[in-house]
This record gives structure tokens, sequence and C-alpha cells, in this order.
């Protein structure tokens, strides 16, 4: 079912410009940004799992530390 939905200019001028050829879709532009978006979120999401098992696990360097190894 099509629907109709109301975009402000400078959102629809947004639009074109991710437009990966000139006859897609903005149906399709929207979906793949929702897409990219349900990605990064997953990615996001394990890369932080990780992240918690590692610092959880001892495996971690102080800002402090790190800026001293690195010379700064």
């Amino acid at each position: 079912m099509a629907t109709t939905i109301q975009l402000k200019e400078t959102t629809k001028d947004k639009l074109d410009k991710m437009k990966l050829y000139r006859q897609e879709t903005y149906n399709d532009v929207l979906e793949r940004l929702i897409e990219d978006v349900s990605d990064l979120n997953l990615k996001t999401r394990e890369e932080l799992e990780t992240a918690i098992k590692e610092i959880e696990s001892g495996k971690w360097v102080s800002l402090e530390k790190l800026a001293k190894e690195l010379g700064f």
C-alpha cells in the first residue's frame, strides 16, 4: 500500500543527494538508510558487548598510560 508523506524541501534535497542512481525511488533510498542504521545498531551492540567483556577481564589501558606510551 503506497502512501504520501510530507517532507521539508531540505529533507527532499538531502534524499535526492543520497540516491545511488537518478531513477532510484525515495522508498529505495529510505529502505537502504533504515537497513544501514539497523546494521550499525547490531554492529555497535556487538562491539559494546565485546568491549565490556574485555574491560571485565582486565584487557584495558588507561588514557594516561596510553598517552605516555605514545609519547603525548
